[in-house]
């Protein structure tokens, strides 16, 4: 199944930017509803907890889609299934603007989680594939950029609109976005070369197992889940922390707190150069020893510059190690790249799941220290994960 690698350099560069891009308007959609649960609940007459639904939902259905779809792109090829989700969301998007019932509210924004699935696991895997050896850890950068960013986007995004427009009125303008993302999918990223496998529709599915017959891959999801529990519990974390007594910043002041930290992401891109030089493994626990220090000093001193800092500190961490890691788990998976992906991609939401669950209860039983030392302590926990992974050249 081995597909030809781009050959006109002079083109990388647009289809990096259209594959960022849309990796980056795809998953700032599993977080636009954060900002907008009070409006949620005040819109549809339901409890915040009840409204919380509108993004959990999204990403339920996001983590199983993920693992499914991404099996299914070894069947029906990269780019085939990256524009299946971005055409669904296209139609499914202003649908979600248009309802009355919250009960269609949650159901739409499930379909529009299993939609936005279709991508980041199938551009991932195009990306190893179709783009040389020595750009590929750059590609996959970009991408990783685009997810990482995607975490504050998509919640600036939505506040923007709100405070602008109406609550639907995030959903009709995100219409055009995946239209135009669709239509540069179509004109401007060319068809990849992937052999339909042999044997029924249901062949790919039983090779999920083979991922754990690959010795080291399964010691990296431990990664691929602690770096996403950590991510969300430390946005968590930071905002209650924010919101207390200690600074009482609004919820706009919290939400710009946040977005300094895309100055952490931009070192995402420079991962191929590092890897190059360093090696994939060394690159991995610089991240993880970085984001370390900067979750463990966070909540050290309660001085809102020295915590904006540590922010920066903790997500260029998460910046360097995401890359390599992914980088780590194609290299390790060889033909299995899509599944092996798909299911680091399945460990991410897993972790985003628990991140804030684990933060709000060691908030409630300790206090935003305990939150913000126990998230840095299982990032240093898994500093011994790459020294179990052993990379046969």
């Amino acid at each position: 199944m081995a597909n030809e690698p781009l050959d006109n350099s002079s083109n990388f560069s647009l289809i990096t930017g259209i594959l960022f891009w849309c990796a980056l308007v795809v998953v700032s959609c599993v977080y636009l509803t954060i900002p907008l649960i009070t409006i949620i609940s005040d819109v549809f007459k339901v409890s915040s907890s009840q409204a919380a639904w509108a993004g959990s939902a999204f990403s339920f259905a996001f983590a199983g889609g993920g693992l499914f779809f991404g099996v299914l792109s070894d069947r029906y090829g990269r780019k085939k299934m990256m524009l299946s989700g971005l055409l669904l969301l296209t139609v499914i998007t202003p649908l979600i603007g248009s309802v009355s019932s919250f009960s269609w509210l949650v159901a739409l924004r499930a379909f529009q989680g299993l939609a936005a699935s279709m991508f980041p696991p199938s551009v991932l895997a195009y990306a190893m594939e179709m783009f040389p050896i020595k750009r590929r850890v750059t590609i996959i950068g970009f991408i990783s950029t685009a997810f990482l960013m995607a975490t504050i986007v998509g919640q600036i995004y939505s506040s923007f609109i709100v405070l602008n427009f109406s609550f639907s009125y995030v959903f009709y303008l995100l219409f055009a976005v995946y239209l135009i993302s669709f239509i540069l999918i179509i004109f401007f990223i060319p068809k990849d070369k992937t052999k339909q496998p042999d044997g029924s529709f249901f062949s790919p599915f039983l090779r999920i197992g083979d991922i754990f017959k690959r010795k080291g891959l399964p010691l990296c999801y431990i990664i691929s889940a602690t770096l996403f529990i950590s991510l969300v519990g430390f946005f968590t974390t930071l905002g209650s922390y924010l919101n207390s007594s200690l600074f009482g910043l609004s919820h706009q002041d919290i939400l710009w707190v946040r977005a300094v930290g895309i100055i952490g992401m931009l070192v995402a891109p420079f991962d191929g150069r590092l890897v190059a030089k360093f090696g994939v493994k060394n690159v991995l626990w610089c991240g993880l020893i970085f984001a370390g220090i900067g979750l463990g000093l966070l909540g050290l001193w309660a001085n809102l510059i020295f915590l904006v800092s540590m922010s920066v500190v903790f997500i260029t961490g998460i910046a360097l190690a995401l890359p390599a890691l992914i980088s780590l788990i194609g290299h390790i998976a060889g033909e299995i790249r899509a599944i092996a992906v798909s299911f680091h991609m399945f460990m991410v939401f897993i972790g985003a799941s628990l991140g804030p669950i684990l933060s709000i209860y060691l908030i409630n039983h300790g206090g935003h220290l305990l939150a913000f030392e126990v998230l840095a302590g299982l990032l240093c926990l898994s500093l011994i994960v790459p020294f179990l992974i052993r990379i046969e050249e």
